[in-house]
């Protein structure tokens, strides 16, 4: 036994270094994830990139000399919540939004901020910056409107010109609450909003009144007009319309109110026309 050990021992050695080498070199890249290998220090190589020529699976790297630094690929989320920011109409606003990015460079992530947590630590005053930057140029009411979609994309491009700093994109950013403060402020501030509605709706119905006026002016004095040519073209047609027009303010005048009749000689001078006389 002695002697057969003697003659394979050199060759077990070799081969259980082999398998301790194998094990301490070898790992699995998963789908979801990016790998940036550090060789004392200094990234070297990367594994699983978006246009990379290595793809996720089973890879090796050289033992004690090479250390594996895993970053994630999918999109990550960045929240600010309930953060205070002073609107343009000096209303205090309670603000929760998030931010979603992902990273598309991960040697400078690795460089610049290590881990994916430290781009988050990065970009968490920028964003809050960014957007008290933003929604202090507008007011409230103006949030509540289409053009926060403006304000938001300006904290996008801000938030992602910095993002690149450290190997990161800005895919969105949204706002998913922005209230004000409860208490009298808040009550105050609905009061200020409903006034403001109310005296823009007394304006708004201030100029469409001048302008039925305008219009019921125009009306009258074209409907003069085409009474007064009429008259001119056929006298004892005009004669004949204005004499229905009476007929039907007098007659219809009292029907259904309850009030009297009226009662006139059908030879009545002021039935003339009614009888179809001329």
């Amino acid at each position: 036994m002695e002697a057969l050990w003697n003659n394979y021992r050199w060759a077990v050695i070799a081969f259980a270094i082999a398998i301790i080498g194998f094990f301490m070199s070898a790992f699995i890249v998963n789908e979801e994830e990016q790998v940036v290998i550090v060789r004392t220090g200094e990234p070297v190589r990367t594994l699983n990139t978006p246009g990379g020529s290595y793809s996720a699976g089973l890879h090796f790297r050289w033992p004690l000399i090479e250390s594996v630094r895993t970053v994630e690929k999918r999109v990550l989320d960045l929240e600010m919540t309930e953060e205070e920011v002073l609107s343009n109409d000096q209303q205090r606003l309670l603000v929760d939004a998030y931010a979603r990015f992902r990273i598309v460079d991960p040697i400078r992530m690795v460089e610049r901020a290590g881990t994916t947590d430290g781009v988050r630590t990065a970009l968490e005053p920028i964003l809050n910056s960014a957007l008290r930057q933003e929604l202090g140029r507008r007011t409230f009411a103006a949030m509540l409107t289409a053009e926060r979609g403006s304000a938001l994309a300006n904290v996008r491009e801000n938030l992602d010109r910095e993002a690149r700093q450290y190997g990161a994109e800005v895919i969105d950013v949204q706002i998913k609450r922005t209230d004000l403060p409860s208490g009298r402020p808040l009550e105050s501030a609905f009061q200020r909003m409903e006034s403001d509605r109310e005296r823009e709706a007394r304006t708004i119905r201030a100029q469409g009144t001048r302008d039925a006026r305008i219009i019921r002016a125009e009306a009258d004095a074209e409907a003069a007009r085409i009474f007064a040519e009429a008259f001119g073209k056929d006298e004892s047609f005009y004669d004949f319309y204005r004499a229905m027009q009476s007929y039907e303010s007098s007659f219809a005048k009292g029907e259904g109110r309850g009030e009297s009749s009226i009662i006139l000689s059908p030879d009545n001078e002021y039935l003339r026309q009614f009888r179809g006389r001329r």
